[in-house]
C-alpha cells in the first residue's frame, strides 16, 4: 500500500514538472517572439533615422553643389559681359574712326 501511495505521489509530482516545464517553454516561446518583435521594430527604427540622415545628406550637398553651379555661371556670365563690352569698345572706335576719316 505504501508502495501504491509512493507511486501516485512520484507521478503527481511528474505530472506537476511536466506542467511547470511546457508553462516555461511557453513562456520562453513569448518572450522570444516578444525579443524578435522588439529587435524588428527597433530595426524599423534604425532604417528609418538612415534613410532620414541620407536624405538630409543629400539635400545638403545638392545645396551646396547649386551654390557652387551658381557661382560658376555668374563668373562665366561677368566674363561674357567683360568680352563683349571690349568688342563694344573696340568697335564703337573703329566706327568713329571710320566716321572721322
Amino acid at each position: 500500500m505504501e508502495l501504491i501511495k509512493k507511486i501516485k505521489q512520484t507521478e503527481a509530482q511528474a505530472q506537476e514538472t511536466i506542467e511547470q516545464a511546457k508553462a516555461q517553454a511557453a513562456k520562453q516561446a513569448e518572450e522570444g517572439r516578444d525579443n524578435r518583435l522588439k529587435a524588428l521594430a527597433e530595426a524599423e527604427q534604425e532604417r528609418k533615422k538612415a534613410t532620414e540622415d541620407a536624405v538630409a545628406t543629400a539635400q545638403s550637398e545638392g545645396l551646396a553643389e547649386i551654390r557652387k553651379l551658381k557661382s560658376q555661371a555668374e563668373k562665366e556670365r561677368k566674363k561674357l559681359r567683360d568680352k563683349a563690352d571690349n568688342k563694344t569698345a573696340k568697335a564703337v572706335a573703329r566706327v568713329v574712326n571710320y566716321l572721322r576719316g
